[in-house]
């Protein structure tokens, strides 16, 4: 450590991630675009369909008109594999922010030394929130092209699941990080 460094680097690295791995994970629970549909028979060529976990938007990518709340025909809505990234985002979340609050009174920079049983925990709390999101972006990019959609359609993976990918990642590496405090607890005592 750098003299008058108090804050180990895992900590920051944990602390950096984690926030990070957050957005990225809201921005892809909240967003209608896990799967796009396109060049669907008897539909405008330029007719996109973009399925979320909560809603579907169409769009004609020649004027950019685009309209969320489209009506879930073939009950798209009703496979595991969404209504599990239902549960499981949000659930991810909550224990991303709870692990994020842990963090913090355990990192504490402003304290003298930080609380490595806490930020240990911390991290056990936000790896799981990683694990959370990781199953239902992996269980929902299996499925992908099982899910129901107009036969002859063009299928591809959308943004939103991405980021969820990315964010779940972030997650997992900045609640290993913070894990690292128990090293320091265990030294400690």
């Amino acid at each position: 450590r750098l003299p008058g460094m108090r804050t180990p680097t895992a900590m920051i690295v944990g602390l950096v991630l984690c926030p990070c791995g957050l957005l990225l994970t809201l921005t892809g629970t909240l967003a209608p675009n896990w799967r796009q549909v396109s060049l669907i028979p008897n539909q405008p060529i330029d007719l996109v369909l973009e399925q979320g976990i909560w809603n579907i938007c169409s769009e004609r990518q020649s004027t950019h008109d685009r309209f969320c709340g489209q009506p879930d025909e073939m009950g798209y809505f009703e496979q595991v594999a969404v209504r599990v990234a239902r549960g499981l985002m949000p659930t991810s979340l909550v224990v991303t922010l709870l692990g994020l609050v842990v963090a913090a009174l355990g990192v504490r920079c402003w304290r003298k030394e930080p609380r490595h049983l806490v930020a240990g925990v911390s991290g056990l709390m936000l790896l799981l929130s990683g694990l959370l999101s990781l199953v239902p972006a992996s269980w929902y990019t299996h499925d992908l092209w099982a899910l129901p959609a107009a036969a002859d359609s063009t299928l591809v993976v959308g943004y939103s699941l991405v980021l969820s990918y990315l964010g779940s990642c972030m997650e997992i590496l900045g609640g290993l990080a913070l894990t690292f405090s128990f090293h320091h607890y265990c030294k400690e005592h």
